[in-house]
């Protein structure tokens, strides 16, 4: 599920017309044989529409190309288009922009390529804590390219545990999919020192995750 977030969308303005066009065009060749244009646009738009507006409106565009093409590798895996190659997890938070952005951090710097990370929040923020970046950035992980974004169905449904961290009854559930929920402290708000031991929090239970998974952690 992706609802419409504040402001305006960027294909309805036309303000970002053409380089949304340079990014459908790069994702059609991308999926070429397995979405046809036309679903690459819809996955386009409804990114657009669903991020809403950036805290920095130029980047609008190239994180809805960045959302739309994990959507895309999220769906050809759910439709049975690509195969599952990987073990995949889904961190969701409230806001996408502490918790689940550092777990997620954890995870690709640990499994490499050994496992398909995604995270997403119920009501996403505007930013990604600085807090948490700084933090993270102590332990050599770079997540200040990353940004808040909604949780989706296509999603949810690819990969094999979703892991909740405080969005409560707002998570979704869907049968067949494991759910852990981590009872982590939320970074906002919070000095840098009480951040360092929630991102040390966070990779204990990230390694056990990969443990569990059967992903051997760097």
């Amino acid at each position: 599920m992706v609802e419409q977030r504040r402001g305006h969308s960027g294909i309805e303005s036309g303000r970002y017309a053409a380089s949304l066009r340079s990014a459908i065009d790069r994702l059609s060749s991308e999926f070429e044989g397995v979405f046809n244009r036309d679903t690459v646009q819809r996955l386009v738009d409804d990114s657009v529409r669903a991020l809403g507006e950036s805290s920095v409106e130029t980047y609008v565009p190239i994180l809805a190309e960045r959302f739309a093409r994990d959507r895309l590798r999220a769906l050809a895996i759910t439709e049975h288009r690509a195969e599952k190659t990987m073990p995949s997890v889904l961190f969701l938070c409230t806001h996408n922009a502490g918790r689940s952005q550092m777990a997620a951090g954890w995870l690709k710097s640990l499994a490499g390529d050994r496992a398909s990370v995604y995270s997403g929040g119920s009501e996403p923020g505007s930013e990604v804590n600085p807090m948490a970046i700084e933090a993270m950035s102590e332990v050599g992980i770079d997540i200040s390219t990353e940004y808040p974004k909604p949780w989706t169905d296509e999603v949810i449904q690819s990969v094999d545990v979703v892991v909740t961290m405080g969005c409560g009854d707002a998570c979704p559930v869907f049968p067949g999919i494991r759910y852990v929920d981590w009872e982590v402290e939320d970074p906002a708000g919070q000095g840098l020192g009480a951040v360092r031991h929630i991102r040390d929090d966070i990779e204990g239970r990230v390694r056990r995750l990969l443990a569990e998974l059967g992903v051997e952690a760097a």
